[in-house]
């Protein structure tokens, strides 16, 4: 949501910046006035009151919807880009914590809170509301329009470099009096003071400030903004002016001691003492000297550019602070109370923030000895799921936030307990006919290694995969390791042939027999023919008779069982 709503107020800044480029101001910035497109694209509309930038831009009545009114507009007073960009800050105000700024009874409550009070900041409404974006939506809404962004250019800037990084220094504060002299008064503004109180001044104020400098104003027709809302602002403010000044007129009387509060005349200081005590930056003691004021818990920006209207210089130490805000006063040195003289210096010791501290390195500890680790450094320590990891079961695998990483002291460090390394498993690829290099890279994209390698011959080509140890498909640890046999390609094998004519067995022509032909060879016996002969069928000639080697072997005939001729054979080798 934070980003969303920082696009869309980027674009409504643009759209500003172009009217303000062209020199017109829009002077009623509100959502009502927003228009946003399916897409997420933002338009502004209802230019309805707006009027160049190079007119006089001065009315008597306040323009603009009083809850996004700027102060200058609620006053009736000179308006011009600031006004818009106070409007602005009002609606991303609204877009990113849900409510106004201000509220109030009736219009004239809420126009008189837009000049008098303070919002609440962002940051402190909504902790969840990142402090850059809170200080930017700050600067916007400041009621000097010197300290708002002095163009929506730098406004935009700043919006971007949010998203980029919202951990940086965003929406600073300028000089808040740069403008503003101090008061130093005589002795004779003190009488003249002292004499009109006596005529009948009414009560005034503690505090004497210079009026500010008004422009003339210049009546203007403006027949869209209600007669009736006008009236109660103009009537409003005046009443605000008067009463101010009642105040105003009551305190100077107390302190100058016209109203009986003033103390025995042997506590009393010199009349212009008494006056300038009461002016920024602290009570002066003599024209030469103020007294410090407490500073503390007022930002460092702030303190300076107060202090440097007395010509007073500031040097800065930084120092961690549990309780006070980082770029805010702790204290200063002189103490508050202390009198410093016009021209001297103040040491403001200012926090750098909670102390920023390294986390210890407690991987491969036990969970006990962690705990006691990050306790010591001042740390709270919660434990999370156990996670795989290369450390032993039970050891701190790793803490979040890392190890080394500077935190605020007294973080919370997550740290999660190792349940040893998980086993993973993977499918083993088949990798038959393929090269010894498409194997072990088809291995090694798996997870798995290259065994070691055999060969043999196979009807798969010469040096591609033929046997893997593991079939493809199967699942196995990653990490495994896979055998395989290269193939030699088919192998060549040879027979050896022998023949033998055997002479006729019988001795007349009616002479029939089973004739059985024996061969031994290499210590081996083996029946090379048995059949039925006559006498006719002789002789015999047996061709291709199968050897177990080229060595010579021997034929025995044999004539229904009984042996009756042996022939030596030779055995020649064939390919097949």
């Amino acid at each position: 949501m934070p980003d969303q709503a920082i696009d869309f107020a980027i674009q409504i800044a643009q759209g500003l910046e172009v009217a303000h480029q062209n020199h017109t101001i829009h002077r009623d910035i509100k959502p009502q006035n927003i228009i946003v497109s399916k897409n997420g694209g933002i338009k502004v509309t209802d230019f309805g009151i707006a009027r160049a930038a190079s007119s006089n831009t001065m009315t008597a009545n306040a323009m603009g919807s009083v809850h996004y009114i700027s102060p200058e507009q609620a006053r009736g007073g000179y308006s011009d880009e600031k006004s818009d960009i106070y409007s602005l800050g009002v609606t991303m105000y609204e877009m990113l914590s849900g409510t106004l700024p201000f509220n109030g009874e009736s219009a004239v409550a809420i126009a008189l809170a837009h000049i008098q009070e303070e919002a609440v900041p962002l940051a402190a409404l909504d902790a969840t509301i990142p402090k850059g974006i809170s200080n930017i939506v700050n600067k916007c809404m400041q009621k000097k329009t010197e300290l708002r962004y002095s163009c929506v250019a730098d406004l935009i800037a700043d919006l971007k470099m949010f998203l980029q990084d919202p951990s940086g220094d965003y929406g600073v504060i300028g000089n808040l009096y740069k403008n503003d002299g101090t008061i130093f008064m005589s002795k004779d503004d003190v009488n003249t003071l002292r004499d009109a109180s006596r005529k009948g001044m009414g009560p005034v104020e503690k505090k004497i400030e210079v009026p500010e400098k008004e422009e003339p104003e210049e009546p203007e027709n403006n027949s869209d903004v209600d007669p009736k809302l006008e009236k109660a602002l103009v009537f409003g403010s005046i009443a605000v002016a008067i009463i101010i000044g009642l105040v105003v007129l009551y305190m100077v009387g107390r302190v100058l001691g016209f109203w009986g509060s003033a103390k025995p005349s042997s506590e009393e200081k010199d009349p212009s003492t008494q006056v300038t005590e009461t002016t920024k930056p602290g009570t002066s003691t003599s024209e030469e000297e103020i007294t410090l004021e407490d500073y503390a818990g007022k930002i460092k920006d702030y303190v300076e550019t107060d202090l440097s209207n007395y010509d007073i210089s500031c040097t800065v130490t930084e120092e961690p602070s549990d309780d006070v805000e980082k770029g805010y006063v702790i204290r200063t040195s002189p103490a508050a109370g202390s009198g410093v003289k016009k021209g001297g210096k103040v040491e403001l010791i200012v926090s750098s923030g909670v102390e920023q501290v390294s986390i210890p390195d407690t991987t491969g500890d036990t969970i006990t000895d962690a705990y006691q680790t990050l306790n010591d450094k001042g740390f709270k320590v919660k434990q999370g799921e156990d996670v795989y990891s290369s450390q032993p079961i039970g050891k701190v695998a790793y803490t979040k936030p890392a190890a080394g990483k500077k935190v605020d002291k007294g973080a919370t460090i997550t740290i999660y307990p190792s349940k040893g390394e998980e086993t993973k498993y993977v499918k083993v690829p088949n990798l038959l006919g393929m090269t010894r290099s498409q194997a072990k890279s088809a291995l090694e994209k798996v997870g798995l290694k290259y065994g070691s390698e055999t060969k043999s011959y196979s009807s798969t080509q010469k040096n591609r995969v033929c046997v893997q140890s593991v079939s493809g498909g199967n699942e196995v640890e990653e990490g495994s390791t896979v055998d395989i046999t290269l193939s030699l390609g088919p192998e060549i094998t040879y027979t050896y042939e022998g023949s033998v004519t055997i002479a006729n067995p019988f001795e007349y022509e009616t002479d029939t027999g089973k004739i059985k032909v024996v061969l031994k060879q290499d210590g081996n016996t083996t029946t090379v023919r048995e059949e039925d002969k006559t006498y006719y069928d002789f002789p015999w000639t047996l061709d291709g008779i199968k050897g177990s080697s080229a060595n010579q072997g021997e034929i025995t005939v044999y004539r229904d069982g009984q042996q009756v001729a042996t022939y030596n054979v030779t055995f020649k080798r064939v390919a097949n």
